[in-house]
């Protein structure tokens, strides 16, 4: 897989290239979820309109899992764990309210809070519960059945993702780069972990990455303008 991107390097824009171009992440975005249809298929017995080989909300979640693997959101847990949270939170409000549209506003709803609880949180979960809401309310009256095609899609996604990533060369589980301050004569302390978690608390907001990850690159940059400066 390296040799064929770097016969692409001339003809391709840098932002492309390299193990987090988009280029790498959308040919393991196509071979992960060509490869979680035909295997769910398969364990399924085939295809059959009534059960689905694959769901929508897969195209998100490896969106996440191939051009954003150090997101604390697209990380093994929160795909598996999210996404089956949420199709079980959209079978229970759909086979308790028969109005789609309240069933599908209440599936969300507990699919946050559930993935929430389960530290397992994971955006195209929203998009598992309405579905499986709507599913359940609508003619084909999804069931519990359905969720062995969730769980199938999940499982074969996060194997594709462990597969290629690493392969690819970006160790995913996304491993954080551990923060390595360096004293600078006559600077000020190094920025800490409590520095970066105390600013959030005052924010009062959550960022897509890790403290830790945010700390690394901080502290990256101090050592970057130091030496720059010729510290």
């Amino acid at each position: 897989m390296k040799r064929i991107l770097a016969h692409t390097a001339a003809l391709l824009p840098q932002a492309a290239l390299g193990h987090l171009g988009w280029l790498r992440g959308a040919i393991g975005a196509t071979l992960a979820i060509a490869a979680t249809a035909i295997a769910t298929a398969t364990v399924l017995g085939g295809y059959t309109p009534a059960l689905p080989m694959i769901v929508a909300p897969m195209g998100a979640s490896a969106v996440l899992i191939f051009n954003l693997p150090a997101s604390p959101l697209g990380q093994p847990w929160p795909v598996i764990g999210g996404n089956l949270v949420s199709a079980s939170a959209g079978l229970v409000a759909g086979l308790a309210v028969g109005a789609p549209w309240l069933a599908g506003g209440l599936a969300v709803g507990l699919a946050i809070g559930g993935m929430a609880l389960a530290r397992c949180l994971h955006p195209p979960g929203g998009g598992t519960a309405l579905l499986f809401a709507l599913g359940a309310t609508g003619a084909e009256h999804w069931g519990v059945e359905h969720l062995w095609a969730v769980l199938a899609n999940v499982v074969v996604l996060v194997a594709c993702g462990l597969a290629y990533n690493n392969a690819t060369g970006h160790a995913w589980p996304h491993r954080m780069v551990a923060p390595q301050p360096r004293p600078i004569p006559g600077a000020p302390p190094p920025f800490t972990h409590d520095d970066v978690t105390g600013v959030l608390d005052e924010w009062d907001e959550v960022l897509d990455i890790d403290p830790d990850d945010l700390l690394a690159f901080i502290q990256a940059v101090d050592r970057q303008r130091a030496r720059s400066n010729g510290h």
